[in-house]
């Protein structure tokens, strides 16, 4: 449906993108459901896409990752973007930036036990990705509020995310669905750097070595 795209060339090509990056992530037959995992970004991390921010990330058949932030919501309710379509004015979250990737393509993650529609990605158990209109339409119409909406996306090339997370820029978490869908996720990223903190004071100096 055209209410996902831009008007410019350029949006359309990113968008274009996008959906070839995830119509990969589709065709994969292996289930993901211990892959997906939470990202805590470093404090010393000044990048203003990425400061202070809390990622989902999971891997893609490539070799890559894929993800969304999950604590940068934005000011604009689905209705407001959509205010044609009366479905999207039943969504009570927010919209939230998902990342700096292909800004105007709208994304989803829905909560299901099964696939919500054509091309959603298994990210773990009971969590989908869901990028096409039709499929976002249909979770809009049936279950508007089981979906988090986004716009926008993080993509790493293969071997990228390994690296970041090796120069200390991220804290590895497990993801869990209670986290991903939390409310108020003003203070996620401090509880969660806290968290790590915590953890590893509790470490022993090996391991710590280690993880270094």
């Amino acid at each position: 449906m055209t209410r996902y795209n831009s008007s410019s060339m350029l949006n359309a090509m990113r968008i274009l993108l996008c959906i070839a990056l995830f119509a990969a992530m589709a065709s994969s037959a292996r289930a993901q459901e211990e892959d997906a995992i939470l990202l805590v970004a470093h404090p010393a991390f000044r990048d203003l896409d990425y400061r202070q921010t809390v990622l989902l990330a999971a891997p893609a058949p490539n070799g890559g990752h894929v993800g969304v932030i999950l604590n940068r919501p934005t000011r604009r309710s689905l209705g407001s973007l959509f205010p044609e379509h009366e479905p999207s004015k039943k969504v009570a979250d927010p919209v939230y930036y998902g990342g700096p990737f292909s800004r105007g393509a709208l994304v989803a993650l829905v909560r299901s036990d099964a696939a919500p529609g054509a091309g959603s990605v298994l990210l773990m158990r009971n969590l989908y990705l869901a990028f096409r209109a039709n499929t976002i339409d249909h979770v809009i119409e049936t279950t508007p509020n089981e979906a988090r909406y986004f716009v926008g996306y993080v993509g790493w090339r293969p071997g990228e995310l390994k690296g970041e997370i090796d120069r200390g820029l991220w804290t590895v978490h497990g993801a869990d669905l209670d986290t991903i869908f939390r409310k108020d996720t003003d203070g996620l990223w401090e509880e969660l750097l806290q968290q790590s903190r915590r953890i590893r004071a509790a470490l022993p100096p090996e391991q710590l070595a280690l993880q270094r």
